[in-house]
């Protein structure tokens, strides 16, 4: 067994940002990184996501299986590269105005699209735009809202934005944001055509997809599979047992408590990326009583961070402060004071509420994340101390997304994060945005987050994400115990770079095109 890690535990400040956030330095500790890529092979990749209401429409992706589905078979105008910087993809340059207003991005030539059509810069402007329709439900609808309009001069698509936004390119890389041929109505999302690496041969949601190469792909350091085989293993043992057998060649979310044993399988590589990736408890605070700051923040001082880090992640991680924002992102607030396991100050804003005890329910399956049941129980236990009574809900895997999450007042939940602080605050905090799961709003925080966009000195953006980050932690209805590494496990008959992308699990999602059989 290889265990490949980018040392966060142990070598803190090791890591430093570019402006995309964390990177996640791979240590080539054995196995088959780094070596030469070539062509061939069928791979089966089994995902601890996926459930049967998963949809090709973009706007409406919420989980890892869908993230790998859109970055195999879909090209997106940018690109977050392995070292957290960001890259071309279709558009193959960009330039901004003075005030960072206006954005030109050149749509690359010669890019086509599985079913033979070319890839045009029309495609590229109705693919942003079908998610900025009047009563839009996409969850990337937030993160385009401050485009006023968007036009097409020749091979150049121009993006107007109502301030300047420094992170734009980094917008354009959301996973919501595939470049799909344009309709009379919108975005063809319907039939699975894409210009990615791999052309998507089967879908069936909440159990399987199947992909093959696609032969004409205007890139040739990419999709070195032949084939690849994508399970929906939601249940971890299943997950882990398909893996031990053989029955799959990768798998991610690994049950922490099993990798001892896996690290002792000869045929195994165990790789340990830290990067945004984070657990939380969310709170509906339109609902009561989580409409009062005081409870928010007794149910804050009222969990054990340290102890889910050591029983929930194995040291695989670090402690949360109620912020999405990780410890290697730029602009991270080192000022905040950190949140310990505090009955007696839980008990005090509890009495600030006017209360003497508590009565909650949490909702939690595994679905949130692996083990995200047992959590909720140790936060149960850790409650009682402040006087709250925390009832455990055991909810059903299939349809955790679509009938718990953001439907019942409390609920365990998984974040990738973003790679750029007003991205994640643009997605899941500011007031209307559809994965706001806190249903949590903030005229100052809107404000400043607004400003904090715009603002091109640099000491100055940083004095305003560290207030906005503040403002969260303090007043916001998201509980952000842990931030967890991405786990994974693949076969030694897989090959992989040298640098393994922190964005998101298994190599920024993108193993479909970044990996090969050795």
């Amino acid at each position: 067994m290889s265990l490949i890690t980018n040392g966060r535990l142990d070598r803190r400040g090791f890591l430093k940002t570019t402006a995309a956030g964390a990177i996640a330095a791979s240590l080539p500790l054995g196995g088959a990184y780094a070596s030469t890529p070539k062509r061939g092979g069928h791979l089966r990749c089994g995902k601890g996501h996926g459930q049967t209401t998963d949809t090709l429409n973009p706007g409406q992706w919420s989980n890892g299986y869908m993230l790998a589905i859109t970055f195999a078979k879909d090209g997106h105008i940018t690109e977050v590269l392995p070292d957290g910087t960001v890259g071309p993809e279709i558009a193959e340059s960009w330039e901004a105005s003075s005030d960072a207003k206006t954005w030109r991005f050149k749509i690359r030539k010669g890019v086509m699209y599985h079913s033979g059509k070319e890839v045009t810069p029309e495609d590229v402007a109705a693919s942003v735009d079908f998610h900025r329709s009047e009563g839009s439900t996409s969850a990337a609808a937030p993160i385009v809202a401050p485009i006023e309009d968007i036009k097409v001069e020749g091979d150049t698509v121009v993006f107007t934005l109502e301030g300047g936004n420094a992170d734009f390119p980094f917008i354009l890389s959301d996973y919501h944001l595939p470049v799909l041929p344009v309709t009379d109505d919108g975005i063809d999302w319907r039939s699975g055509d894409g210009c990615g690496s791999y052309v998507l041969a089967d879908f069936n949601p909440g159990v399987s997809s199947s992909l093959e190469r696609n032969e004409n792909h205007w890139r040739d350091d990419v999709g070195w599979f032949d084939s690849i085989e994508l399970l929906s293993l939601t249940d971890q043992n299943a997950r882990t047992t398909a893996m031990v057998s053989g029955d799959v060649d990768t798998v991610d979310k690994l049950d922490l408590k099993t990798i001892g044993l896996l690290a002792r399988n000869p045929d195994l590589d165990i790789s340990s990326i830290a990067g945004t990736q984070h657990f939380t408890f969310a709170m509906d605070s339109r609902a009561d009583p989580y409409t009062d700051n005081n409870v928010r923040l007794a149910l804050k001082y009222a969990i054990n961070r340290e102890e889910l880090v050591e029983k929930i992640l194995f040291g695989y991680g670090s402690v949360g402060n109620d912020i999405p924002i990780g410890q290697g992102q730029q602009f991270y607030n080192t000022e905040l004071e950190q949140k310990t396991f505090d009955p007696e100050k839980a008990k005090f804003y509890l009495k600030e509420a006017g209360m003497d005890s508590l009565d909650v329910s949490l909702s939690a399956a595994d679905a949130a994340f692996a083990d995200a049941v047992s959590a909720a129980t140790l936060y149960q236990n850790s409650a009682k101390e402040a006087g709250i009574n925390l009832k455990v809900v055991r909810e059903p895997n299939d349809g955790y997304w679509s009938d718990v999450w953001m439907k019942k007042p409390f609920t365990a939940v998984y974040w990738g994060g973003r790679p750029t602080q007003d991205q994640m605050f643009s997605t899941a905090f500011t007031c209307g945005a559809d994965w706001n799961d806190g249903f949590w709003c903030n005229e100052k925080f809107d404000a400043l987050l607004k400003e904090a966009r715009a603002e091109l000195d640099q000491d100055k953006r940083q004095e305003q994400y560290f207030e906005l980050q503040e403002i969260v932690s303090t007043q916001g209805s998201i509980v952000i115990p842990m931030f967890a590494n991405y786990v994974f496990a693949s076969s030694k008959k897989i090959g992989k770079p040298e640098q393994i992308a922190s964005n998101w699990d298994m190599d920024g999602e993108r193993w479909a095109e970044r990996w090969w059989f050795v």
